[in-house]
């Protein structure tokens, strides 16, 4: 039955793609089909990659209530983009070469993260709970230090921050989008294969144990995976911190199963239909350019907040 609904959303994400790709394609077809696929192409891999970590994620943490984004990787790629204009300027920062920052940007972003994790697991991954409180903790700095430092910025540099910091799907460089796709696609064939023991590792560490499995090892690979897939797709469009959570919610909802073999490409395909979807309406519907992941991350915070008043009443 899981496989069936599984079967379904690839069959939403395919429809919505075909109206994405055909709604009033016109002459030039060649050249418009050509910018519409690079964007498809960077709402799918976010879309996806995002909805699949989350999944781990909340595995590793035990807890469905929340989201990588909490552990402060918005946080961070505000503070860089913050620091870069500060120092460059905004003629500056709009002058950097696409390929080396989005490197770079996606190397900080993984290592802050794996330094956060290697450090604070080195306990056992039973100290999973401190890692995360760290991670919103540091999250709150950045967030503080970015704040004051746009303070002091132009106003026209500061609009140049702002205009950084807001995930944006139709600005994407295609050279980008390849090495993101190899990326991302390595990642989550890694997480697919890790679903095994990520089902068992769902039972809580002593039960893990108890059946055999190296819990701490498979926590560990669990985060590095969501360190690569997160960073990836946050310095490809920016962070959207509340579609994974919609994503996975919406994945173990869709397919009423607890198999992270059936989970994490559940989840990694709402996501991208998510994007694509909302994209579409946006965009070819109502005629707006980059209100859609406004509105996703607003979904994604009402959602959130339905989840922890649900907890709470039960």
């Amino acid at each position: 039955m899981a496989e069936r609904r599984l079967l379904g959303l690839a069959a939403a994400l395919a429809l919505t793609t075909a109206l994405f790709l055909a709604w009033h394609l016109r002459a030039p077809v060649g050249l418009i089909l050509s910018l519409r696929v690079e964007k498809l192409a960077a709402l799918i891999l976010v879309g996806a990659a995002v909805g699949a970590a989350t999944v781990l994620f909340q595995t590793a943490a035990g807890n469905r209530l929340i989201t990588p984004g909490i552990v402060g990787f918005d946080a961070l790629f505000v503070f860089l983009q913050t620091t870069l204009v500060l120092s460059l300027g905004g003629v500056g920062f709009s002058q950097l070469p696409v390929l080396p920052k989005f490197l770079i940007e996606t190397a900080c972003l993984t290592l802050a993260a794996t330094a956060l994790f290697a450090t604070l697991l080195k306990r056992g991954a039973d100290d999973i709970l401190r890692t995360i409180l760290t991670g919103v903790i540091l999250g709150v700095l950045l967030r503080g230090l970015a704040s004051f430092a746009q303070r002091i910025l132009e106003p026209s540099e500061f609009a140049v921050v702002q205009q950084a910091t807001i995930a944006s799907f139709g600005t994407v460089d295609g050279r980008l989008l390849w090495i993101a796709g190899i990326s991302l696609g390595v990642a989550l064939v890694l997480a697919w294969r890790l679903a095994g023991q990520l089902d068992v590792a769902a039972l809580g560490r002593s039960k893990a144990l108890t059946l055999g499995l190296d819990y701490d090892r498979t926590i560990v690979m669990a985060m590095t995976l969501v360190s690569i897939m997160v960073a990836v797709s946050t310095a490809l469009v920016g962070p959207v911190t509340f579609l994974g959570l919609l994503s996975a919610s919406l994945a173990y909802r869709a397919t009423g199963t607890h198999r992270h073999a059936v989970l994490i490409p559940a989840a990694a395909l709402i996501g991208a239909t998510i994007l694509v979807a909302g994209q579409f309406v946006f965009e070819r519907i109502l005629g707006y350019q980059s209100a859609m992941s406004v509105v996703v991350e607003f979904a994604g915070g009402l959602l959130f907040l339905a989840l922890v008043l649900r907890k709470d009443r039960r």
